[in-house]
């Protein structure tokens, strides 16, 4: 990595092939989801309440925030009727940097209103493996690792991996601890979350303690974070006041509970969501070493 600003012409053809490549893969989702009458929506970037997330920072502007994500606006759409929408644009996340960070990314999300969560899963593994199609590359590739996205996707649930009852940051330090298996040499889908991490997912019919979430990764790196989206208002506002709780705790500060959210989840139909990381996704297909070289305007 050069410390040569970005706009200096020999960065811009070192980093060139990278960016194209981006354009390329990003022409190729839109046309996925344009084919099977997906509608791309742009909900306003300036939000209430940024998201449900305890550990997730936002930047603050006027009284507002910057979204984290569209989900809540996404899912008002689906109350007003919408029934397979997707967004491709800009989020924020305060303090987020490294290789595979940035403070501003571009997320990937989408959702299908009467549709299970394990439809999405299969959406998640047909984009990674058009994204790599697109690439010219047979294989995603992070660091020393790589990911045939090609063969069938490994399916695993999160209690293969984490014993039963940890919760909070012994959950997180264990699921830490197995991400680098996670990925290689195939795509893997964890599933089956605990409903304690999983603020924004249904609980599964067949276990009342656990969620409807699951994460898709490649190489070791996560992807993807998807849900059947729970719709219970009043289980809803539960949990986000447990995760502002303990954000308030933590951090001394919380964000609002968005009171026009819950009151669309009365409205809202079962349907299922995911959010994947663009940048990622065209690293991991194009080689690409840091999150930078294909960030267009990187900071």
């Amino acid at each position: 990595m050069t410390d040569s600003p970005w706009w200096k012409s020999s960065r811009h053809a070192d980093r060139r092939p990278f960016l194209a490549a981006r354009a390329a893969i990003v022409r190729a989702l839109r046309e996925w989801f344009w084919a099977r009458d997906f509608v791309e929506v742009e909900p306003q970037a300036l939000a209430a309440s940024p998201g449900a997330e305890t550990h997730v920072h936002a930047f603050e502007a006027r009284g507002l925030y910057l979204h984290t994500s569209p989900e809540f606006a996404m899912k008002k759409l689906l109350a007003a009727g919408e029934s397979k929408v997707f967004f491709l644009g800009k989020c924020w996340r305060q303090g987020e940097t490294g290789p595979l960070h940035a403070e501003e990314f571009t997320m990937l999300e989408w959702y299908r209103a009467e549709a299970p969560y394990d439809l999405i899963m299969d959406d998640c593994v047909e984009l990674a493996r058009l994204a790599a199609r697109t690439a010219g590359a047979t294989h995603l590739r992070w660091r020393d690792e790589t990911c045939d996205p090609f063969g069938a996707a490994q399916k695993r649930k999160v209690a293969e991996l984490v014993a039963p009852g940890l919760a909070g940051d012994a959950f997180s330090a264990a699921i830490v601890g197995v991400e680098p298996q996670l990925g290689s040499p195939r795509l893997t889908l964890l599933y089956e979350y605990p409903v304690s991490e999983a603020a924004l997912a249904r609980r599964c019919l067949h276990d009342n303690g656990l969620a409807e979430r699951f994460e898709m990764y490649a190489c070791g790196v996560e992807l993807a974070n998807g849900f059947g989206e729970l719709t219970d208002p009043a289980e809803q506002r539960t949990r986000l006041e447990e995760a502002m709780s303990e954000k308030a705790k933590r951090y001394g500060a919380a964000w609002p509970i968005d009171e026009e959210f819950l009151a669309a989840l009365a409205h809202m139909p079962p349907a299922s969501g995911v959010a994947l990381g663009l940048d990622r996704l065209v690293m991991l297909a194009t080689g690409a070493r840091h999150i930078r070289d294909v960030l267009w305007t990187p900071p």
